[in-house]
């Protein structure tokens, strides 16, 4: 028995190893550079307060902040953190996080009351998933006249074609990469995703990156060259 108790401990502590390296690896990995030479951060309140100055120096080209959620939602962090981006000289943009379950109208005056127009800033962008306190699931057609209008408004606003985030499971139900002309941004753990039915310009590559000056891990994001 004694022996087969070290053969088993032995294939645990290896397997234990196996898991520390993995997760070593998946925390520190990045895109390579010379295949996506932008890449950056996008974060919200639940980052709690960030080092920006420090992030810049761990080699961050970008950030987007998220703004605003469906028509009451207000990040709490935005307006520190879009400050102090501009302080730390790191190219920001906004998200507003689309609800199905209120009116494009009503969301797109909450992004405007809050995010400041600046000439400067990256183009918007519109982050279309399904959230956990909206489970309404309208049809295809009225998804995609809504997120039309939402994007019009918070064009105007910007002075920008706005950026649709599109989920896998909402592009699955909703095909809007299809229907909507407008820059694409994907999401998929470590690898390219294929889910839209366009090209992507730019990729939610990790949700678990780990850099300087951000005390939990955050998503990483890259743009296609």
């Amino acid at each position: 028995m004694s022996g087969t108790w070290r053969i088993g401990a032995g294939i645990a502590l290896a397997l234990a190893l196996v898991g520390v390296c993995a997760w070593m690896f998946a925390i520190n990995w990045a895109p390579p550079r010379q295949d996506f030479a932008l890449q950056g951060v996008d974060v919200s309140d639940e980052d709690g307060r960030i080092d920006w100055f420090t992030v810049k120096a761990a080699d961050v080209d970008f950030a987007y902040l998220r703004a605003t959620a469906g028509a009451d939602v207000r990040d709490a962090m935005f307006a520190e953190h879009w400050a102090a981006l501009y302080e730390a000289g790191i190219p920001r943009g906004a998200i507003h996080v689309y609800s199905l379950c209120r009116l494009a109208a009503d969301q797109a005056k909450s992004f405007v009351a809050t995010v400041p127009r600046d000439p400067g800033a990256l183009p918007p962008a519109i982050d279309l998933s399904f959230q956990p306190d909206c489970p309404a699931r309208p049809e295809r057609d009225v998804v995609l006249n809504e997120v039309r209008e939402l994007a019009t408004v918070i064009e105007t606003h910007s002075g920008k074609p706005a950026i649709l985030r599109i989920s896998p499971a909402f592009e699955a139900q909703y095909a809007v990469s299809a229907a909507i002309p407008r820059t694409l941004w994907s999401s998929g753990m470590f690898f390219p995703p294929s889910y839209l039915a366009r090209p992507w310009r730019m990729w939610q590559a990790s949700a678990m990156r780990r850099i300087e000056g951000i005390e939990r891990p955050v998503n990483w994001d890259v743009v296609a060259p």
